[in-house]
């Protein structure tokens, strides 16, 4: 197919979460969910299987006399978490989700601004959990999700003594299902408030645009809108297969085990896979055959011919060998990836979104897409551009505010209008480009103001750089870059600056005179980042040459 509008794909509309798992359990009982390794076994639970255990642990729940009850779930990724999540969810509770990584005060923090009274915790993160709410001086309960089957197994019991009142229980769509907190680069944590509405509208919408054909890979963290609605409930929406993969140590094990035909990433998982790509190509001794290869294959495919599945074959067996998308979020890819990757047969379509959308707000579509953009809203909200160029959102996946702070959602919430914070125009056709964010922007003495995220892209084209950030200093507009560690090495430390400086000269050449860079600085180590991998630009390190 051309790349060119087509018709909304369609899938059954959902209700909530619970209507979700059910409708799926009676669509495809026997077909596996979700699969993930346990020992030297791959466990597969069916659509079946997931329904009895969440209808089990949410009876368990009931059962315990929790309603309307705050429960967070803190852990790496697992079956289990997601059975806590939906079980939590669909029996009126409300789900916070907490970043395992996350210091025990800072955890504490968050259990006490969310009101939360019951914590899910895996087995590997007791002591943290246990020193939080030990922390906290409050009576809060909390149960090991190793100890998960037990309470399940009670579930089961009481179903079977005609215990129904979470299987009856009808969920209000307007009602609070879940606090996710924001992993922000410049401030602290707001507990976004999302409705059941406001995910099921994201589920339904956002499946309209791109159709997904096979079975995936989840490795992003749950407790982060993208991992979770996207990569997770988006995919079992389908009704298709998620791999669960529990830590990163195991991604190349569980990529061959998933063997997905697309993944759900953020930038930085792309750049570690080109950049292992190129290295063991190196090793190989087959940096310059690849660099042909693609020339070749790039020109036989704007002849009509594809090559790319044969002549790729040990690149593409490296994710699996049955990979063709990439859904990419949490920051703008450069174009060069995506380039790249395309030429090695893997479409990576760039999206848009943030947790106080549900998350997805604009993806580019299987086959409509465009480079460089983060593609079309998705159907049923309005997007478009204010005055000063920031980027408004507004329909049913909008948020209900921040939790107990009305002066935050207040700012960024005005007549229905959700307020981005980034900037960004639409063209013609609809796609979203994204140019920086608002209180990021540099103003300078003279009145112009300079995005600093259009800078860096300018610089992340270069593979000499592997981080970088752009900032305003006593007027002048500073470059800081971290170098890839192989050209550090290959350049030398005494050509260092003087390489940078001249890349900086061309890249100042293309550019009028209030946008360019008037000094380049070089790390020694990375900026110091989140728990997302995105750079903190608040709190640089003072470690600069």
């Amino acid at each position: 197919m051309k790349n060119r509008p087509y018709a909304l794909y369609e899938l059954p509309q959902i209700d909530d979460l619970k209507d979700m798992i059910l409708q799926k359990k009676k669509a495809n009982p026997d077909k596996i969910a979700f699969s993930f390794s346990k020992g030297k076994n791959i466990v597969s639970k069916t659509y079946a299987d997931v329904f009895d255990d969440v209808c089990s642990l949410g009876t368990w729940l009931c059962s315990k006399d929790f309603h309307r009850k705050h429960i967070a779930v803190i852990g790496e990724n697992s079956y289990e978490w997601l059975v806590a999540f939906f079980a939590i969810t669909c029996g009126g509770n409300v789900a916070v989700p907490i970043d395992k990584e996350l210091p025990e005060n800072e955890i504490a923090r968050l259990l006490d601004k969310a009101d939360v009274e019951v914590i899910f915790y895996s087995k590997s993160y007791r002591e943290p959990v246990s020193n939080a709410v030990e922390i906290l001086k409050k009576q809060i309960s909390i149960y090991c999700m190793s100890d998960m089957q037990e309470y399940i197994d009670i579930g089961k019991e009481e179903l079977r003594l005609g215990e129904n009142s979470f299987l009856e229980y009808k969920i209000d769509r307007k009602q609070l299902c879940c606090i996710m907190f924001t992993s922000g680069t410049s401030g602290s944590s707001k507990g976004v408030m999302l409705s059941h509405e406001n995910i099921a509208e994201d589920i339904n919408s956002s499946c309209k645009l791109f159709v997904l054909k096979g079975n995936t890979i989840a490795v992003l963290p749950f407790h982060h809108a993208f991992g979770l609605i996207v990569a997770v409930f988006m995919v079992f929406n389908y009704g298709y297969t998620v791999y669960i993969n529990r830590s990163l140590k195991t991604i190349q094990r569980d990529l061959q085990m998933a063997k997905p035909q697309t993944m759900f990433l953020v930038p930085l998982f792309v750049e570690t896979f080109h950049k292992q790509i190129w290295m063991n190509a190196k090793k190989d001794g087959k940096e310059k055959l690849l660099h042909r290869m693609i020339k070749i294959s790039d020109f036989l495919l704007k002849c009509g011919i594809d090559v790319r599945k044969k002549i790729f074959t040990s690149v593409r067996n490296a994710f699996g060998g049955e990979t063709e998308y990439i859904i990419c979020g949490g920051a703008l890819l450069g174009t060069h990836y995506i380039e790249e990757f395309r030429s090695f047969g893997i479409e990576i379509l760039n999206g848009y979104g943030t947790t106080e959308c549900s998350p997805c707000a604009a993806v580019n579509r299987n086959f409509y897409h465009k480079d460089g953009t983060v593609g079309i809203a998705v159907p049923d909200i309005d997007v478009k551009i204010s005055d000063s160029g920031e980027v408004l959102v507004k329909g049913s996946i909008v948020m209900q505010g921040y939790y107990k702070d009305d002066r935050a959602t207040k700012e960024v919430i005005n007549n229905g209008w959700y307020k981005t914070g980034d900037l960004g125009y639409l063209d013609d056709e609809g796609f979203l480009t994204l140019t920086g964010r608002c209180k990021n922007l540099i103003i300078l003495s003279n009145g112009e103001n300079v995005s600093p995220e259009e800078l860096e892209a300018d610089f992340l084209k270069y593979e000499e750089v592997q981080e970088v950030l752009v900032y305003e200093e006593n007027g002048i507009i500073i470059t800081e870059i971290y170098p890839d560690e192989e050209y550090r090495k290959k350049i030398g430390e005494e050509n260092l600056q003087e390489y940078f400086d001249k890349i900086c000269k061309e890249i100042n050449s293309k550019r009028p005179l209030y946008k360019q860079v008037g000094k380049v600085r070089l790390r020694d180590s990375e900026f110091e980042k989140n728990t997302s991998k995105k750079i903190l630009r608040y709190n640089r390190k003072e470690d600069t040459k």
